[in-house]
């Protein structure tokens, strides 16, 4: 399964800081229908891509949807701060 969408960057705030991008509703959905992938708490282990640069992570469940956490390596690569607005391509992986 390959998704695209656009996301607002935003950081959560605890111990470690974290940044993420939200997975939109209906994109949620159709992961929560067909992934079945899931591993530990409910994470989908996803290729993710924003701008030319690629990489291997797990969605988090939050709040229902699913959320792309945005490592610091792809931020700098990509020059992506919090509250920017970027493309977000995923394809589901077979192979947790």
């Amino acid at each position: 399964m390959e998704l695209e969408f656009n996301g607002d960057v935003w950081q959560w705030r605890g111990p470690a800081p974290y940044y993420f991008v939200t997975v939109p509703e209906d994109e949620s959905q159709a992961l929560h229908d067909v992934a079945h992938v899931s591993y530990g708490w409910g994470m989908i282990p996803v290729t993710a891509r924003i701008g030319r640069t690629e990489w291997t992570t797990s969605l988090w469940p939050k709040d229902g949807g699913y959320v792309v956490p945005l490592k610091q390596a792809v931020r700098r690569a990509e020059d992506v701060e919090e509250g920017d607005t970027v493309e977000v391509g995923l394809d589901v992986r077979a192979d947790p």
